[in-house]
């Protein structure tokens, strides 16, 4: 990775703008080093395991019959471009990718699955961190794929997660660590929390208590 200027991290991620000349978020660089090295790890495993491969019909949802001539960098950064999702966005993402990989051991990212389960979590995301969103059909043009695609994939995934996707706070910043330590590898300097989205997560955790206490109290 290259050389990452560790004021301009903090500037980009303390004090992003969501203007429609804003920059590429830092973020997307870092999840796509991390994502293409998973992508490396999994292509040396499955090369000479077969044993490795997938065998849940279910997983494999994400799977397209032909890997899109797109690297993930470029993938990212299309997605940004069209969609203008804060960097929070793609830190929820990652936790959403992370929790898929553990609920399903089995299942490993690959040039054929990766681009759809990216554009999956990342709509997902968008939906529970920011307070406008475009609609799946939107989300469909900009990943490369038809409404049906998207509203199924979609499904799919909230199905296979369990509806589970509750980000607190302290997983919030634990996976900000993680990023920050994967910038420490590409370059030595700290990559800081998005403080907007920590403090959006507690006030939604705040709001949902005081709505379970009044309907305690009506009841």
């Amino acid at each position: 990775m290259a050389n990452i200027s560790p004021r301009k991290l903090r500037d980009d991620l303390y004090f992003y703008s969501y203007q429609q000349d804003s920059n590429i978020p830092l973020v997307i660089s870092v999840l796509a080093s991390l994502i293409e090295r998973n992508l490396a790890r999994n292509e040396r495993i499955t090369k000479n395991c077969t044993w490795a491969l997938s065998k849940n019909v279910r997983t494999r949802v994400f799977d397209c019959h032909e890997t899109p001539d797109m690297t993930i960098q470029s993938y990212l950064e299309r997605i940004f471009r069209y969609t203008r999702a804060g960097p929070s966005v793609y830190v929820v993402a990652y936790v959403y990718i992370d929790r898929f990989c553990q609920l399903y051991p089995e299942f490993r990212i690959s040039p054929r699955n990766v681009h759809r389960l990216l554009i999956t979590t990342i709509m997902v995301a968008s939906k529970y961190v920011e307070d406008m969103n475009y609609r799946n059909s939107y989300f469909a043009r900009v990943g490369g794929l038809t409404t049906n695609e998207m509203n199924k994939l979609e499904m799919e995934f909230v199905f296979l997660m369990g509806f589970k996707f509750h980000v607190n706070v302290s997983v919030f910043e634990s996976y900000c660590c993680h990023l920050e330590r994967e910038v420490s590898i590409g370059g030595g300097y700290e990559i800081e929390r998005t403080l907007r989205c920590a403090e959006e997560i507690k006030s939604k955790q705040t709001e949902e208590r005081s709505c379970s206490q009044i309907t305690r109290v009506l009841l």
